[in-house]
């Protein structure tokens, strides 16, 4: 019986990654973490925004829980979008959409406007994350994804820390409003490394859109995100409004 010799390692497996692989990484690096601090900058100015709007805290936390529902709302459709339309194209738009509403946050009037402009930043915010991700998967190839991931993953764990710092840092030193102007230069410049570095493949035929699904999906992971941030605030389960919408003020 003859034995057959263990195969070599694939050199793809071991070496270092293309230059190609390292730049979409970082671009998706430097498109993605906006979306992340912006989860988390806008914490430290809530006190800030309430006294410049005349807002009770409870209304102005809308800011920054508008921003989550949205980001999470938008997920579920973000695979089905890719599939149709190509991936470059989806964080094409998704980047812009962000960009544009940051610009919408920076020059809001009012507490409604806030809000109405920072759900729109996350509606774009929410399809940054999962389709840089898919954009990072195709460039490095199934055998190389964990190592091009952990290029993506480690700058993204230090977003939600970076976030309350640099909020903090503006809030103490120029207007609020800087929090959603910096978004613009950096997305910008995430925007025209994409058209450049990411390559542009052709869209797959995609299963039809299963919106009964999609609308039944779509307000129950809302929910449940609403649910977790009434937990965070009250801290327990006790809590009404963690289970449904309720009127009682709570005590």
């Amino acid at each position: 019986m003859t034995s057959t010799a263990p195969m070599p390692p694939d050199v793809s497996e071991t070496g270092p990654l293309e230059r190609h692989v390292v730049a979409v990484a970082a671009v998706v690096v430097l498109g993605a973490v906006m979306t992340v601090l912006d989860s988390t900058i806008v914490s430290v100015a809530i006190e800030t925004l309430g006294r410049d709007f005349g807002s009770p805290l409870p209304t102005i936390q809308w800011v920054m829980t508008g921003y989550m529902l949205a980001l999470a709302a938008v997920i579920p459709l973000t695979g089905w979008a890719a599939a149709r339309f190509g991936g470059k194209q989806v964080w094409l738009f998704s980047l812009a959409l962000f960009i544009g509403a940051s610009a919408l946050c920076a020059t809001a009037w009012s507490t409604e406007s806030l809000i109405a402009f920072r759900v729109l930043q996350g509606l774009g915010g929410g399809m940054v994350m999962p389709v840089g991700m898919t954009l990072v998967a195709q460039a490095a190839g199934p055998q190389r994804m964990g190592r091009a991931m952990s290029i993506v993953g480690i700058p993204m764990m230090l977003g939600p820390v970076l976030g309350p710092v640099v909020g903090g840092l503006v809030v103490s030193n120029v207007s609020w409003r800087w929090m959603f102007v910096l978004n613009i230069p950096l997305g910008l410049a995430a925007l025209w490394l994409s058209y450049r570095v990411i390559e542009r493949k052709p869209s797959m035929r995609a299963e039809r859109l299963d919106v009964f699904g999609l609308s039944v999906l779509t307000p129950c992971v809302v929910a449940f995100v609403y649910g977790l941030s009434v937990l965070a605030e009250r801290g327990g389960l006790d809590e009404v409004r963690a289970w449904g919408p309720s009127e009682r003020a709570p005590r």
